[in-house]
């Protein structure tokens, strides 16, 4: 989506973090924004950093609030009309070893980072699709979505779910003038070792409270993670060149090539039914991956889009 200037787009999470470094770099682009989120102090300290409130709409939302979110939505447009980009960037995160994790952890896990993107689709997407203008949607995993790793389950199952919802939306929207995005930020300077702050009272039974605990008393590795400003001006490059993946950090290739050289070396070398192949030839291969090595290409060498 290339024209944004004077556009609308809704960003969850907005008002801190990731969500609040994507607001600036949209709201520096020219467009309208609006940042829902959880946290009223978030919202009140964000509204005073993105200033222009004639293009800022701060909205208090539980993104797992299904009438909640779509008050939000008319209210947005209410305000500054059509919603052109939706980011469904917020989230919560809890680690520790599969064996401790309650139900819970579980289900608060999977009601905001899985859930909370359900409900920004059924939501906005609808809306998108009858005002015809084009859209995006981009919707933050990680790249624990793309690369899983031992003492995440909860978290790299809700983030591998939101990265394989969006590939497959990829295909069914794009020739309709929508692109979906996953967003898969390696580590970012964010305000997700707070989550516990937001979690409801009837979900607190846990299994990670020690786990937690030796989480927060890890020490300061600030000077390890990217901004909120670098990652926001990371998903707007995204977002003006139609990206399918919006990755954030090299240190993840060996890894990723790792994980799909596995993947081919385990198809079984067998004889193929053609009549098979002919049948449900959308299930072998979907063309969005092959159409991105060609966008990724072209941006790596520079030309236009």
């Amino acid at each position: 989506m290339q024209n944004i200037e004077g556009k609308t787009a809704f960003v969850t999470g907005g008002a801190s973090g990731i969500g609040l470094g994507i607001a600036k770099a949209l709201l520096g682009a020219g467009m309208n924004v609006v940042i829902a989120d959880i946290r009223d102090d978030h919202l009140a300290e964000a509204g005073e950093e993105l200033g222009s409130p004639d293009r800022v709409l701060a909205l208090k939302l539980d993104i797992t609030d299904r009438d909640a979110y779509a008050k939000a939505a008319d209210e947005a447009q209410a305000r500054f009309g059509n919603i052109h980009i939706l980011v469904n960037n917020a989230g919560v995160g809890v680690v520790g070893p599969t064996e401790l994790a309650t139900y819970a952890d579980w289900d608060w896990l999977m009601n905001v980072n899985l859930g909370g993107v359900i409900n920004g689709i059924v939501t906005v997407l609808p809306r998108m699709v009858a005002h015809g203008e084009g859209g995006h949607i981009v919707s933050t995993a990680s790249m624990s979505g793309v690369m899983p790793h031992p003492g995440a389950t909860i978290y790299v199952t809700t983030k591998g779910a939101v990265v394989s919802m969006m590939e497959s939306m990829r295909g069914e929207l794009e020739g309709r003038g929508i692109i979906c995005s996953a967003f898969c930020p390696g580590a970012v300077a964010t305000n997700i070792q707070k989550s516990q702050e937001t979690r409801p009272a009837d979900l607190s039974d846990t299994g990670y409270g020690q786990a937690d605990k030796r989480r927060q008393q890890a020490g300061d590795m600030s000077h390890l993670f990217q901004t909120k400003e670098e990652v926001g001006q990371r998903v707007l490059r995204g977002i003006l060149a139609d990206e399918l993946y919006i990755l954030t950090h090299s240190e993840f290739r060996p890894g990723i090539e790792d994980r799909a050289a596995a993947m081919v070396a385990a198809v079984p070398d067998l004889p193929e039914n053609e009549e098979y192949k002919a049948t449900f030839a959308m299930l072998f291969r979907n063309p969005i991956h092959a159409a991105e090595v060609e966008r990724q290409s072209r941006l790596n060498a520079g030309e236009p889009q």
